[in-house]
């Protein structure tokens, strides 16, 4: 049992996320805005590792991964910056970015060393459901590397039905098809979707992403899934003077 297993089975309610990008605003900061979050109150994070063609991630996201390449990040620098993670930070980290990158590197043994390093999970927003569990499921498992599946409002209740089967720590919602950035917005139709995705029962947490950027859409995530993630914002936090500094109040700031 990882730590993303542990957590979802200590606490089952209000969990908060935070995505940020490594090498984002400098290299050499990934651990130190990880430890920051842990003391702050966040539950447990999502590190993305930049890529250059990023078609999920709205403006903020592709300037922060666009500045974390130039300031020269890579897959290799970034587990050379986790050597120190698990001396520091306890709670579950995630690595989320695109398949590319990953199979570059090699797929098993990008899976063996993020686990060395102490990474519980991976989302690859591009790896297809079918070639996961075709090809590559068996490295995931036998490493015990959760693989976080994506479901927005257009996936069907067999397609979920499915990727509730292959899961084994939770179940991301995407509040919207669109890029990531915007607003939480619960019109009757992703209200519904929320409604049926509860209405299902998985067996696997539902946390939701896309949009969550403060205490009211935390909550109201939070009323239809176990948690909800914060990324654009708190990467918009990373441009700023002093954002270490900032940390504390922005965590409270959304949990309130």
């Amino acid at each position: 049992m990882n730590r993303l297993n542990t957590l979802f089975n200590t606490k089952k309610d209000n969990l908060l996320s935070i995505y940020y990008t490594a090498g984002y605003p400098a290299l050499n900061t990934t651990v130190d805005i990880a430890e920051a979050l842990e003391k702050a109150g966040a539950d447990f994070l999502e590190v993305g590792f930049p890529y250059s063609d990023p078609v999920a991630d709205g403006p903020t996201i592709q300037h922060s991964s666009e500045q974390a390449l130039e300031n020269g990040m890579t897959l290799n620098q970034l587990f050379e910056e986790l050597k120190e993670l698990r001396k520091r930070v306890s709670i579950p980290i995630l690595l989320m970015g695109y398949f590319n990158p990953i199979v570059q590197y090699g797929v098993e043994r990008f899976c063996k060393r993020a686990v060395e390093l102490g990474v519980d999970g991976v989302i690859v927003p591009d790896l297809p459901m079918y070639e996961y569990e075709a090809r590559y499921a068996n490295y995931f498992i036998d490493n015990d590397l959760s693989n976080i599946f994506l479901v927005t409002p257009q996936t069907s209740e067999e397609r979920i039905r499915k990727i509730d089967e292959l899961s084994n720590s939770f179940i991301y919602l995407l509040s919207s098809s669109s890029i990531t950035g915007g607003s939480l917005e619960l019109t009757n139709s992703i209200e519904d979707y929320y409604k049926r995705i509860k209405a299902m029962e998985l067996s696997n947490p539902t946390i939701i992403g896309f949009g969550i950027s403060d205490h009211k859409t935390f909550e109201q995530a939070c009323a239809y899934a176990n948690g909800a993630i914060v990324g654009s914002k708190f990467v918009k936090l990373l441009a700023e003077d002093d954002y270490m500094g900032k940390i504390p109040a922005f965590i409270q700031s959304v949990k309130g």
